[in-house]
């Protein structure tokens, strides 16, 4: 755990920030007791867009047609 002080935290949000983000627990306090931890917030997963792939898959044009090797599975 890494405590430090309002004051010295302005100077050093960005190694602070970089503390938190491998893991180590930052607490930062003020001179009135009331303390602060900087915690990384999770990723959010990225949202389909649809139709983002068109034009990256291509059928081939007997895609529909019965298979050889199930001819005898076939009505």
């Amino acid at each position: 755990m890494h405590k430090v002080n309002l004051k010295e935290a302005q100077n050093q949000l960005a190694e602070l920030i970089e503390e938190a983000a491998k893991g180590k627990e930052v607490i930062i306090f003020r001179n009135d007791g009331t303390s602060f931890k900087i915690i990384p917030v999770k990723k959010e997963k990225p949202i389909p867009k649809f139709g983002s792939a068109k034009g990256l898959i291509e059928m081939s044009d007997d895609f529909d047609e019965p298979l050889e090797d199930f001819q005898e599975y076939a009505p």
